[in-house]
């Protein structure tokens, strides 16, 4: 820091050495090339116009004063067009004014402006003589608007980019939460569901029935420990991304549930007493992993569904691996609940969001044969032989 501090310095001595030098060391050159050397010195204060713009605009303005009022008017030259081509050295200034409308807060901005302005002016009205005096003056604030210009639309530009990177970080918390939602919501609702049913159970048999209110126990406490493992998973992946957490303290974590654990959940489900016939056809084979949890959740959320509305003892679940589509479809034939019967909670909703999600269609609501019926479509990629052929 120190370093480049001292070299932005460093530059803006050298700047103000090589204007003396043009003004004291050549007074017979002519005002344009006092006018082009001023110009080009300007680029010496570049480390001093990113440190500190507004000592840097004193240094161009002195400078170029100093190009304009100094010694300087050349045997073959008159007065008057020796001073026309000194005020070019006001262009480098305005060089450093845009810079500081683009980068600097506005009310910097606009007293480096005001003031640029005001010297020019004073310098240019003293020092201009005759038809040029309008013509510099025109030349000046037509460069100095310029200058203005480029550095607002900069400012624009760079503010409009921090704008648009807020907005994404924004949407992508907002996707993130939607998606714990999803998570905590499929994994917490049916597990629950499933526990205050075999709790009911248990409260009714275990004077008369101590074995069966003994197995209530016993998938109480399975349904309890996977949620928990479920929970746990959730909860270390998100603090691992919080505090950025290398592989070396990452602690293991479970898979992510699929389509492989849906007898499992079948299982279980059964165990809330209600019996579910899963059925696949096609052509079982690894899909994506976000397809494979989606797919997982939407018939776990069935299920609950099930379980906690539909008043039956018995569900189907047909799964179907398509060429171009994973099919899932839930079907039982219970009271019916309809859509809206379920609109206070979140799980269908939480359906669509997956499946849109991912580019696929999910109908649900009752049968004309009476129940429910969830189904749902999840596009799948295209096998590698396959694409190699369409090619």
């Amino acid at each position: 820091m120190t370093r480049t501090k001292g070299v932005a310095w460093a530059g803006g001595i050298s700047y103000l050495l090589v204007v003396g030098l043009l003004v004291g060391g050549a007074p017979r050159a002519s005002g344009t090339v006092h006018g082009v050397g001023a110009l080009l010195a300007v680029s010496l204060l570049c480390g001093v116009v990113r440190r500190m713009p507004l000592a840097a605009l004193a240094m161009a303005l002195w400078g170029s004063t100093a190009v304009v009022v100094g010694p300087a008017s050349p045997v073959h030259e008159s007065l008057a067009a020796s001073y026309q081509g000194q005020f070019l050295s006001y262009l480098a200034v305005d060089l450093v004014l845009g810079f500081i409308v683009a980068t600097c807060a506005r009310r910097s901005s606009i007293v480096a402006v005001a003031v640029s302005f005001a010297v020019q002016l004073l310098v240019i009205g003293g020092f201009a003589h005759g038809d040029n005096l309008t013509v510099n003056g025109v030349i000046a604030l037509l460069a100095m608007a310029a200058s203005c210009m480029a550095g607002l639309l900069s400012r624009e530009r760079r503010e409009h980019a921090v704008a648009l990177r807020a907005q994404e970080v924004a949407e992508a918390v907002t996707a993130e939460r939607l998606r714990i939602a999803r998570e905590l919501h499929d994994m917490v609702a049916h597990s629950i569901g499933i526990i205050a049913i075999q709790a009911g159970v248990g409260s009714r048999v275990i004077q008369t029935q101590p074995a069966q209110a003994r197995e209530a126990l016993r998938a109480i406490e399975a349904t309890s420990r996977e949620t928990l493992s479920g929970l746990r998973r959730t909860l270390v992946s998100l603090r691992q991304a919080d505090r950025g957490a290398t592989a070396s303290e990452q602690s293991p974590l479970a898979p992510a549930p699929g389509l492989a654990d849906v007898e499992g959940l079948a299982a279980a489900t059964a165990g809330a007493g209600v019996r579910v016939d899963v059925r696949c056809s096609g052509e079982r084979r690894p899909v994506p992993a976000e397809i494979d949890l989606s797919a997982y959740r939407i018939v776990q959320e069935a299920l609950t569904n099930v379980v906690r509305h539909a008043g039956t003892g018995r569900c189907r679940v047909a799964i179907d691996y398509g060429d171009e589509e994973l099919s899932v479809e839930v079907v039982d034939d219970g009271r019916g609940v309809t859509e809206s019967g379920s609109a206070h909670g979140f799980g269908i909703i939480g359906m669509r969001e997956r499946v849109g999600l991912l580019g696929g269609h999910l109908t649900a609501g009752p049968r004309p044969e009476g129940g429910f019926r969830v189904a749902a479509g999840l596009p799948l990629p295209a096998p590698v032989g396959v694409a190699v052929e369409a090619r």
